[in-house]
C-alpha cells in the first residue's frame, strides 16, 4: 500500500503536466508561488510545484500513520523531490526536476550494490526486504540484489535517456508519470513468477 502511496505525486504531476500550456507564465499556480515562470517550459514548472506539494502531503500522512517516522529511503526521496524542485522553480530550468529521476534510481542502484558491505553477513539488504517472503540460499539473496541493482541502473538510464536525449525531452513526463510503474510493477511481476518455487510456505 505505502508504494502505491508514492505514485500519488507522480499521477498529480502527469495531470498538471498534460493540462497547462507551456508557454502559460500566468498559470495560476506559478501566481499562487510567485514563480515568474518560463518561456516555454510553463508546463513543467506547474506540475513541478503540484510534485513537491503532494509529496510533502504524501510523505507527511505517512510520517504520522507510521508513528511519526519515515524510512531512509522516503526520506531520501522526499529531500531530493523538495531540493531539485525548488531549483527548478527558483531558477525556471526544467534541468534539475528531469535530474532528480535520474539521480534517484542511480543512487537506489549504488546503495543496494555496495550494501553487502555494510551487513555482518555480508548480505544485501535486499533479503532484508523480501526474507518473509521468500527462502533463498546466499546465493541467490545476492543474485537478487543484483537484478534490482539491474533494475534501477535501467530506470536511471531511461529517465536520462526520455529527458535529455529522445524528441528533445517530449515524453518525459509521459515516462515520469507511467514508465518507471510499468516498469517497476513489470519487475516485480517477473520477480515474482521467476521465485514462486521460493515462497515461503507459511504465507502460500
Amino acid at each position: 500500500m505505502k508504494a502505491l502511496f508514492d505514485y500519488i505525486p507522480l499521477i498529480l504531476f502527469f495531470v498538471l503536466y498534460k493540462t497547462t500550456e507551456p508557454t502559460d507564465s500566468n498559470h495560476p499556480i506559478l501566481q499562487l508561488i510567485g514563480a515568474s515562470g518560463g518561456a516555454d517550459n510553463n508546463h513543467i514548472l506547474v506540475a513541478t510545484a503540484g510534485l513537491i506539494a503532494a509529496t510533502i502531503a504524501v510523505y507527511g500522512y505517512l510520517f504520522i500513520s507510521q508513528k511519526f517516522r519515515l524510512e531512509k529511503q522516503q526520506w531520501f526521496v522526499l529531500l531530493m523531490t523538495v531540493v531539485f524542485g525548488g531549483i527548478t522553480l527558483a531558477l525556471s530550468d526544467a534541468f534539475y526536476i528531469m535530474l532528480k529521476a535520474v539521480l534517484i534510481n542511480a543512487a537506489f542502484a549504488i546503495g543496494l550494490l555496495i550494501s553487502p558491505l555494510f551487513t555482518k553477513d555480508k548480505s544485501p539488504i535486499i533479503k532484508r526486504l523480501f526474507e518473509p517472503v521468500f527462502d533463498l540460499t546466499h546465493a541467490g539473496w545476492q543474485r537478487l540484489n543484483l537484478a534490482w541493482v539491474a533494475m534501477f541502473g535501467t530506470m536511471a538510464g531511461l529517465h536520462a535517456f526520455f529527458a535529455f536525449v529522445f524528441a528533445d525531452g517530449k515524453y518525459w513526463g509521459e515516462f515520469t508519470a507511467f514508465g518507471d510503474m510499468i516498469v517497476m510493477f513489470g519487475f516485480i511481476a517477473v520477480m515474482f513468477f521467476s521465485l514462486r518455487r521460493h515462497i515461503r510456505k507459511d504465507i502460500q
